[in-house]
This record gives C-alpha cells, sequence and structure tokens, in this order.
C-alpha cells in the first residue's frame, strides 16, 4: 500500500500541506495559472485529500515556474514550489509520464546542467534542449540575441564558486 500522499510530500518537501486554509492567494499571484489545469491552491487540496493519480497527472506540477511568488504569498508559508518539486520526484518514481510534452527532458536537463555547473546555465540549456526535443533550432534566435545583447544570457556558464558545496548536496540527495 503506498504512503497517503501528504505524508509523503512533508517527507520529500518539509511543507505542511495541511496547513493551507485555501485563501487563494498563492493561486492569484501565480504566472503560470492560465496554463494550469488546477492552480497551486487546488494542488494541495487534492493532496491533502490523497488524489494521488489526478495530482500526479497534472500537467500543474511540470508547470510550475518555481519563481516562489506562491511561498511568498502564503500566510501559512507554505513553500508551494518546493511541494511541486516533490510531486515531479513522486511521479518520476512512480513512472507517470509527464502531462507536458518534453517536461521531463527539460527537468532531467535542468538538473544536469545545474549538477554539472552549480548553477542555471541557459544558453547551454537551450541548445540541448532543441536538439535532444527535436524543436526547430531557430525559432527562438531573435529573443536570444536580444537577450544576450542586454547581457541576461551568457554565451558560457558562469561556475558557481561553492562548486565544493553543490557536490556535497548532490551527494546527500543521492
Amino acid at each position: 500500500m503506498q504512503p497517503i500522499l501528504v505524508t509523503e510530500v512533508l517527507l520529500r518537501s518539509g511543507q505542511h500541506v495541511e496547513y493551507c486554509y485555501h485563501c487563494h492567494k498563492c493561486t492569484a499571484g501565480c504566472p503560470v495559472l492560465e496554463a494550469m489545469e488546477y492552480g497551486p491552491d487546488r494542488i494541495l487540496r487534492m493532496i491533502t485529500l490523497d488524489q494521488r493519480e489526478p495530482v500526479l497527472q497534472s500537467r500543474d506540477i511540470w508547470l510550475c515556474a518555481g519563481c516562489l511568488t506562491c511561498g511568498t504569498r502564503c500566510p501559512n508559508e507554505i513553500d508551494i514550489s518546493a511541494v511541486m518539486d516533490a510531486l515531479r520526484q513522486i511521479a518520476i518514481e512512480e513512472k507517470y509520464p509527464a502531462a507536458e510534452r518534453d517536461a521531463l527532458l527539460f527537468h532531467r536537463l535542468f538538473l544536469g546542467v545545474v549538477h554539472q555547473t552549480g548553477r542555471s546555465y541557459e544558453a547551454g540549456m537551450l541548445g540541448l534542449f532543441k536538439v535532444l526535443s527535436k524543436t526547430p533550432l531557430m525559432d527562438d534566435v531573435g529573443a536570444g540575441i536580444g537577450l544576450f545583447m542586454r547581457g541576461r544570457v551568457p554565451l558560457l556558464p558562469d561556475r558557481t564558486k561553492a562548486a565544493s558545496e553543490v557536490r556535497q548536496l548532490w551527494r546527500r540527495l543521492k
């Protein structure tokens, strides 16, 4: 028998989902809400109701941008992005397909780049994603050039000075 979802999320994320009293502040501030099926506060409610399958099949857990807006707005200080991260881990382990095309590929590329460089490296991630997902390479060139010209996206990765701490975190995660 599988553990109750709220308990599993607590163990993985350290977040007490049951503290949510559904004020909807998290959902009101979510920048990707329009693309979601349920929104952050309904996902939290579904977790407390142990609606495992609809939650783990939901596109919401893959669309979460991890921007922390929801957690910042939460009066009970629930870090919903940590909850979404835990849900993605559970979905991967239980072999639920990602509800968004190429979301799992992007997730793995992001983690791989952070593992290698200690931080996000957008230009490299985008290049790898384009090649591995077989999406047209030139679709984002205009936007990419604009971001590069404004100094927003470096061509080469900037490695963290805290590489040993990052390696230690990865070891602990395994």
